[in-house]
């Protein structure tokens, strides 16, 4: 994701989701903020096809599911909405309501980090996934040089960072049973564009 700008403020969770569901570009809602964001990089959407790409062959056949972008997270505890750029839920997806495209128990969520998104990312976005009970792991990736941070939750308030920065490692995903190879998360990305 790319190019955060303030939109409209101090909206209810309700106004929101009906004015979402309505807009021709995405946003995110942080307690009555709504931050709208522009179109992803090259580097950017090779990451996530890449994600996709290692990612689905090691949940099939299993009840863990993988979904890109367009499927929002909802906290109901902080009241966020926000668009991880991947999402894995294990078990049987929980939705907001019968839109279902709002998902309450994501397990995992990966975020691809820009000049323009990463301090977000990392700061309220982050603070409301460690707060969201379901999710067991969240990554940062990095799209201008190989470098994944991995935070696995060890209990409430409790989590590791394990950081990965060398083409030949390997994080280990327990809370979906699965392997990402950093060789394989950066294949064909173009680093410097």
């Amino acid at each position: 994701m790319s190019t955060a700008t303030r939109d409209v403020p101090l909206l209810s969770p309700e106004e929101y989701l009906v004015a979402e569901r309505e807009a021709e570009q995405k946003s995110e809602y942080f307690g009555g903020e709504v931050v709208a964001f522009a179109g992803a990089s090259p580097a950017h959407n090779a990451i996530v096809f890449n994600l996709a790409g290692v990612l689905y062959p090691q949940l099939r056949g299993r009840p863990c599911r993988g979904f890109p972008s367009d499927l929002r997270v909802h906290n109901p505890v902080t009241g966020s909405f926000t668009y991880p750029d991947v999402v894995v839920v294990c078990g049987e997806p929980v939705f907001h309501d019968q839109q279902r495209d709002t998902l309450l128990n994501p397990t995992l969520v990966v975020e691809i980090l820009s000049e323009s998104t990463e301090q977000r990312d990392r700061g309220i976005k982050a603070e409301h996934y460690r707060q969201t009970e379901s999710i067991q792991e969240y990554l940062f990736v990095r799209q201008d040089k190989p470098h994944v941070e991995h935070f696995r939750r060890y209990g409430p308030r409790q989590w590791m960072l394990t950081e990965a920065s060398d083409l030949n490692d390997a994080l280990e995903l327990p809370a979906i049973g699965c392997t990402l190879a950093l060789r394989d998360i950066y294949d064909k990305v173009d680093l410097h564009g």
